[in-house]
Parts: C-alpha cells; structure tokens; sequence
C-alpha cells in the first residue's frame, strides 16, 4: 500500500539489511552437545484444560548447524482449548558457559521471526556473555513464520498488490481512504481464506499467554525475556498478564501501549525526519554526497522527489512501478542504523538518474520478497494480522483527514506518505478486543526499558513513558542514533544489560549511556 503507517513493518531491519547486503559467510561457533535432547518442565499446577500444555516436553533436535529447534503446541483459544492446537516454533543456542537459565528473545514486528533471527544473527541478537551464561532461545510467535502461521494468499503477485500498487492521491481525500480501506478489506478476506478461524487469534496477549507456558516447558519458574521494539509490547503485556513469573525483562526500543494510534504516527514520522536530518547533514559533509546545499534544503529535494513520483512514478526492469510509497520504504530502511547509511546515499543517486531498480531492492529486503518475486516469510501477512487485532480503529475517515492535514504540518517529508491508514483495519475479518492504555504491571521484577535517543522507528519519549508506567520499570538511555541500543550501541549499555541478567544488578539511576 502507498498510503499507509507501515513504519514498524520490521524493527530490525537494520539487521537484515546488514546480512543481505554484506554477508559474504557464516561465522561458525563451538557450541557443546546438549546433555539432553529433551526438556524438563517446571511441573507446576495450573488450570486442568491447561495442564497438558504446561507439561509437554520439548523434543529438541540438531539444526542449522550448531543448533537445536523443537516445537510446542499451545491452544489456538486461551479460554478455550477445546477449539484445537497450534504449533509454536523454537531454536535455542545452548549455554557456552555455566547456564543461569533460559532467555527468550524477540526481534519484533510484529511478524518478525524469532528463530530467524537467532539462526541468522545470534551474535547481533545477543553478546558473548549472555550467550555463555543463557540458553538463548529464538521462537516464532503464533501467526508468524515456522509457527502456526498466517497465510493469505497463493499467489505471490497477489502480495504484490497489496505491498506495492500505487493507489492514486485522489482530490478528494476520502476516495484515497475508501481505496484503503477496500485493500485490506479484500486482503482480509484472502486472509481468512487461507487461514481460517486462526486469524482471530493472532494477537499479542494471545502470544504473551504462549510466552508463560514456553516458559514452563522450557524449565524456568521465572521468564527471562530480551524483547526489541515489538517485542517491548509483547514483554510488557506479558509482565501484565504474569508479574509474578517475570524473572529479567530487557524491552530495547520501546513501544508506548497508552499512546493513540495518531500520536504513533506523528510521532514516528518525526522520528524518521529527524534520522533523515542527521543523515543529511553527515552525508553533506562528505564527498561524493548525492544532496548539496544545507539540511533544509536537502529535505526539500527528498520532499520534491516524493511529489514527483505520485505524479509520475518511474518503471523498474520488472515492470513495477516506483511511486512515492514504495519509495518511502526503501528510504526508511537504511535510517534504521547510521551504518547503513551509505546504502541511503546509493538510494539516491540511482533514482535521482531516473532509475527504480535499487529503490526496490531495498523496498523488497524490507518486505521480505525474493528477485524470482517469492517472499522468503509471510512478515507483512503476520504484520497486518497482530495489529489489526491490537488496535482497533480510533477514528472516523473525517478524522483521519484532519489528522493527514496535521501530519503534513508537523512533518511534511514523510507525514503524507503515512497518513490515511487510521480506518484501514475497519473491515478485518476479526475486530480487536484491546483497550489500548498504560501497562503497569504491578508486582513484576524490576524492568530494565532501554531508549534511544534520535531512535527513528521507535522514538525515545516513548520508552521514557513506558518506564514511567510500568510500577517497577527503569529507564536505560542511549545517547545516539539508530533503531534499538544493546549490542549495538556503546559498552555502557551492553554492561548495564549484561550486569541486569547475570547477575540482577539493576541501577541505581538512568546511566545515560
């Protein structure tokens, strides 16, 4: 879709982008035998329809290598397992060292995989001391991936559609909004098409009552749990649902449950002006900088460009054609990490000549879509699922109308490419049931909520409010750029973390790293 929040498609994508374009080989790792190729459930007693649940055993066998995957099976209804049983899909890298337990990790989304994403980046996952003192243990959430997953198509080029069509900037705003809205009403459909029942539940709480009984078979009394963007949510909402089974919780990157869907958007659309201003400015003192003049000015270019491919979009050597969304993709993927900045750079050289081509393999990397036009997961079927389960529409298309008009205002480079995607979810197949609001969590262990600064996707004020509501949150600040801050950022942040899961030691005040 051209006209729609999708900003928190992949929160990692920083990493992906990193591994597709720069791995050229595996680093491969010792790691010793498991003692057991099964697991040993902690055994406690929960309500008799959940028993068998909380006490299967894990079946663990060799994978990718130096791994061990295994799956579970969780009730597709919570409240009642009577409706049938789902898989949920895990891979664990054992303990290097003396094992304190089991961490579970989350990369985010929602939709992304978490056995990917420890199979694939285990080092950027975690570091060397967590894994000594951890089994790290990747899972898919429910819907996503090597789980019981969503599925909403049979043909790819139907995905196409719904990712990439132009939809047209009609003069009258409301036309471009039912245009939306008939997108996801017809993906939906498809959705529960190929999916069935399974669609409704999908969502995070669902996911987070999954994560307690993980936690069960996996042996631990206490959940410790490292959650990235997405996965902050899905954290807190399980420190909610679980206070008193919360062991270590890290939330990176942190997504406010109290803030409305339109203050997200604004908010975000300002966090990625500002990451496109810090790349402006570093790229303007470079050579070979395809902007020149000031800042100011070089954001005024971006905004021509955008303007210019709604009127008249440019055809890739595929015959797809690049419009000012698909656009806004491959532009946001690379400010997710001052590192891969350099790619922005090439971004824009290539469409400033008049081509698509790179424009779309970055916007395919962010979407998870092959060159034989396959996708490699179903992350956008997944994405659009959980959310429209988490958040119910706020608002009447006449508002989402006056809240494009203040998008444009507040952030008139990427404002208007996220506008107009507040009723898309009006017409899903399944409504959501969340009360979006605050997450206290009281009685949980100390939470350590870790904020970024000049973080695009995820901006810091919202970690700041999540610590703040969380009765026993503590807020971490990185000082800096990018997308999440440990194992990525300064060794101030990774010691604090690393301190807090070892050995519990939680600071005093923000260290401000």
């Amino acid at each position: 879709m051209s006209k729609d929040s999708r900003a928190l498609r992949l929160p990692l994508v920083a990493a992906t982008l990193a591994m597709t374009l720069l791995m050229s080989g595996c680093v491969s790792i010792f790691i010793p035998d498991l003692p057991t190729k099964t697991s040993s459930p902690t055994d406690e007693k929960v309500e008799p329809s959940l028993q068998g649940f909380y006490s299967q055993v894990l079946k663990w066998t060799k994978c990718n290598g130096s791994f061990y995957c295994a799956k579970a099976s969780a009730p597709m209804d919570w409240s009642d397992p009577s409706k049938g049983k789902i898989e949920i899909a895990l891979v664990k890298s054992p303990a290097t060292g003396k094992k304190h337990g089991s961490l579970l990790v989350n990369p985010g989304g929602p939709g992304a995989s978490g056995v990917e994403f420890v199979v694939d980046s285990l080092d950027y996952a975690v570091d060397s001391k967590l894994q000594s003192n951890f089994d790290i243990i990747g899972f898919d959430p429910r819907g996503v991936g090597k789980s019981t997953a969503v599925s909403c198509y049979k043909d790819p080029s139907d995905l196409d559609k719904f990712i990439y069509e132009i939809v047209p900037l009609e003069t009258d705003p409301v036309k471009t909004i039912k245009a939306i809205e008939e997108s996801y009403k017809a993906f939906g459909a498809d959705c529960l098409k190929y999916t069935g029942d399974f669609l409704g539940f999908v969502d995070t709480i669902s996911a987070a009552k999954d994560m307690d009984m993980l936690r069960a078979v996996l042996g631990d009394k206490k959940l410790n749990y490292l959650g990235y963007s997405y996965g902050t949510f899905l954290g807190a909402t399980y420190a909610e649902l679980f206070p008193k089974n919360t062991g270590k919780l890290v939330l990176d990157g942190a997504l406010d449950p109290a803030t409305s869907d339109f203050d997200v958007t604004l908010t975000q659309a300002k966090g990625f002006e500002s990451a496109a201003r810090a790349y402006l400015s570093d790229c303007l003192s470079q050579s070979g900088c395809p902007f020149s003049g000031t800042v100011d000015q070089g954001m005024k270019t971006i905004k021509s460009l955008l303007d210019r491919l709604d009127a008249s979009p440019i055809k890739s050597s595929d015959g797809r054609m690049l419009g000012s969304g698909t656009m806004f993709t491959a532009i946001i993927l690379p400010l997710y990490s001052s590192d891969n900045w350099p790619y922005l750079s090439d971004l824009f050289s290539d469409v400033f000549q008049g081509n698509a081509d790179y424009a779309f393999q970055l916007a395919d990397i962010y979407n998870g879509r092959d060159a034989d036009g396959t996708y490699k997961d179903n992350s956008t079927e997944a994405f659009t699922a959980i959310n429209c389960l988490d958040y119910p529409p706020e608002a009447s298309r006449e508002v989402v109308i006056q809240e494009a008009e203040r998008l444009a205002q507040e952030a008139p480079v990427f404002g208007p490419q996220m506008s107009y995607g507040g009723t898309s979810c009006v017409d899903w197949p399944f409504k959501s049931t969340r009360v979006r609001g605050p997450i206290k969590a009281a009685g949980s262990a100390p939470i350590l909520v870790l904020g970024t600064t000049n973080d695009p996707a995820t901006p810091y004020q919202w970690a700041v409010n999540l610590a703040g509501e969380l009765e026993n949150g503590h807020l971490i600040t990185y000082k800096g750029e990018g997308h999440t801050a440990y194992n990525k950022s300064n060794s101030c942040v990774d010691d604090t973390v690393d301190d807090f899961f070892i050995s519990g030691k939680v600071p005093a005040t923000d260290p401000k790293c």
